[in-house]
C-alpha cells in the first residue's frame, strides 16, 4: 500500500467516523459538561483533558506539515498560518479562559478526542504539503476567498459566543445561566454552529476531501449536541426566549 492509499483510507475512515458519530450522539449525549453523569470510568481534570485532547491538532499537524516536499509553499504556509492560530488558542487558551461547570471529565472523551485530533491532523496535513497541489494564484481564487471569509467569521463568532459564556460565570460560579447578546439573540448554540461554519469554509478554501471530511465529522459531532442543548435550555428555564432556534437562526 502507498502512503497515497493509505491516505485515501484514512479519509474514508474519517467519513465512516463521521456517520458513526451522528448515529451515537444522536442517542447518547455525551457526558461532558450539563450532562456529565457518573458510570463513565476514571476521570480527569477538564482542562488538563482539554488541553490534551487539542494537543495533537497543534503537534500533529506541525510535525507532519513540516516533513512534507510542498512545506515553504506560499499557499500551504497560509493554510498553516489559518490552522495553528485556531488551534493554539484552542489547546493553550481556551482551557485557561474558561469558567467550566464541573473540575472533572470522563477520560474517554480526551482520548477520543486524541484520536480523532491525530487522524484529522494527518488526512490534512499530508494534503497540502503532499497530495495537494495550490499555485500562488489560489490566493485570487473564488474558492479560496469565500471559504477565506466563511472561515473567518465563524471563528470570529465562536470567540465572541465562547467569551459571552465565560462572561455568565464568576470565578468559581458552575450555575447555569441563559446566555444573552450577540448570536445568542437567535441561537441557542452559537459557539457550536460557529465552528461548524469555519470547518465548511476551511473546506471550500481547501477544496478538497480531508476539507470535506472535517466539515462533516463537526457538524455531525456538534449539530446533536447543538440540538440537546437547545432542548435542556427549554427544559431547566421557564423564561427561555420561545423564538429562539437551536443552530441555524428562524430555521433550526
Amino acid at each position: 500500500m502507498t502512503e497515497l492509499d493509505f491516505h485515501r483510507w484514512a479519509v474514508w475512515s474519517q467519513l465512516i467516523i463521521a456517520v458513526i458519530t451522528f448515529l451515537s450522539v444522536i442517542f447518547v449525549v455525551a457526558p461532558y459538561g450539563r450532562y456529565e453523569r457518573s458510570g463513565w470510568g476514571w476521570r480527569v481534570q477538564k482542562k488538563h483533558g482539554w488541553i490534551l485532547m487539542e494537543f495533537p491538532a497543534v503537534a500533529v499537524f506541525l510535525a507532519l506539515f513540516l516533513i512534507g516536499e510542498k512545506r515553504l509553499e506560499l499557499i500551504p504556509l497560509v493554510f498553516l498560518g489559518i490552522w495553528q492560530i485556531h488551534y493554539i488558542h484552542r489547546a493553550f487558551i481556551f482551557p485557561h479562559r474558561m469558567r467550566f461547570s464541573s473540575r472533572m471529565i470522563p477520560l474517554l472523551v480526551p482520548v477520543l478526542g486524541i484520536a480523532f485530533n491525530t487522524l484529522n491532523a494527518y488526512i490534512n496535513a499530508r494534503w497540502l504539503t503532499h497530495f495537494g497541489d495550490y499555485e500562488s494564484e489560489w490566493l485570487y481564487d473564488p474558492r479560496f476567498l469565500l471559504g477565506l471569509t466563511v472561515f473567518v467569521v465563524g471563528w470570529l463568532g465562536n470567540l465572541d459566543s465562547d467569551n459571552k459564556l465565560r462572561s455568565l460565570r464568576k470565578s468559581g460560579d458552575t450555575s447555569y445561566k441563559i446566555p444573552k447578546g450577540g448570536l445568542y439573540r437567535w441561537i441557542s448554540a452559537p459557539n457550536y454552529g460557529c465552528e461548524i461554519l469555519m470547518w465548511i469554509g476551511w473546506a471550500i478554501a481547501t477544496w478538497s476531501t480531508p476539507g470535506l471530511a472535517f466539515a462533516l465529522y463537526s457538524a455531525a459531532n456538534l449539530a446533536p449536541r447543538a440540538l440537546n442543548h437547545h432542548s435542556w435550555y427549554r427544559k431547566n428555564f421557564d423564561e427561555y426566549p420561545t423564538e429562539r432556534k437551536a443552530l441555524i437562526p428562524y430555521i433550526l
